[in-house]
């Protein structure tokens, strides 16, 4: 009976087919107390991953390569300013060294995986993790939410938008179900790119290990590499119109019900132990980093 409820809660978010439907969906699932730890903590990432790879098989080489070759500049400065405003601004609120450093990892690249990251390098303590990990989902809940209409009231093109969610939303899954909301090209030009911004996590573990005295393990994801020979694959054997339709409609059923495992994940017991002063930082940081990626896209 448990897993029918489950599979019709994610059947219904598939069908209805909007990103912040299906994250709601998630969060109302887990807060019926019968269907608590029913779905697995690594389900929601493995789903949307494949998602991503899927989309990979839909995009050509010669577009991604020229959107990372258009995008380059203004993502790796967004990383690196955004980093370091995020020390800074941690130094002005007082807060720790180690959750300063996990906020400002999560929010300059690529959320989630980069504080998991990098927590065991720098040593931080469980209950920073937890709560660096449940602002960030709140952050990216409110993202899918608002990001849309942002977008449409400063009349962003689709690929600015894609452009600009890849920056600015800290999650992948976040990334792409704004994107989906907002329509046409955004999700492939906001995968191709926030996979490219990730990649920045290899030299932060780097870095970070020599500061820590830690001999860190530099690991590319694996789904990234084989999104990347999924691009290279979808080019050379030009696949036909009504797969890349088959194809796009698997993708998107993966990401709703990632997005779907992703809500049920929250934990609320973690969000009531967020202190005013964290989540200030963070929001603030968060601001910088929306203001400053829609600038560069604008100057650059």
């Amino acid at each position: 009976m448990k897993y029918l409820v489950c599979i019709i809660f994610i059947f219904i978010a598939v069908v209805v087919n909007i990103p912040v439907l299906a994250l709601v969906l998630g969060t109302v699932f887990v807060s019926i107390k019968s269907q608590q730890n029913l779905i697995a903590p690594n389900l929601g990432t493995q789903l949307l991953q494949t998602g991503i790879i899927i989309i990979g098989f839909t995009i050509s080489s010669s577009s991604a390569i020229n959107l990372i070759s258009e995008f380059f500049l203004q993502v790796s400065l967004f990383v690196i300013a955004i980093f370091c405003i995020g020390i800074l601004l941690a130094k002005i609120f007082k807060i720790n060294n180690s959750l300063g450093l996990l906020l400002s990892s999560g929010t300059a690249i690529c959320g989630a995986t980069a504080i998991a990251a990098i927590a065991p390098i720098i040593k931080s303590k469980p209950k920073e993790l937890l709560i660096s990990l449940s602002i960030i989902f709140i952050f990216n809940a409110v993202a899918i939410l608002v990001f849309p209409f942002i977008g449409q009231s400063l009349e962003m093109s689709y690929i600015q938008f894609g452009a600009w969610v890849a920056m600015a939303i800290h999650d992948t899954g976040s990334v792409i179900g704004a994107a989906m909301s907002y329509g046409g090209n955004s999700a492939e030009v906001a995968a191709t790119l926030k996979l490219g911004r990730t990649l920045w996590l290899i030299p932060l573990i780097i870095i970070l290990g020599i500061f820590n005295n830690e001999n860190a393990k530099v690991k590319l994801p694996i789904f990234v590499i084989i999104f990347i020979l999924a691009i290279f694959m979808g080019s050379t054997f030009n696949i036909k119109n009504e797969i890349l339709l088959v194809l796009n409609y698997l993708s998107d059923a993966l990401i709703i019900a990632a997005l779907f495992c992703i809500g049920a994940q929250i934990n609320f017991h973690s969000i009531k132990e967020i202190n005013l002063k964290v989540i200030s930082f963070a929001f603030v940081l968060w601001i910088f980093a929306l203001i400053f990626s829609y600038a560069l896209l604008m100057m650059l």
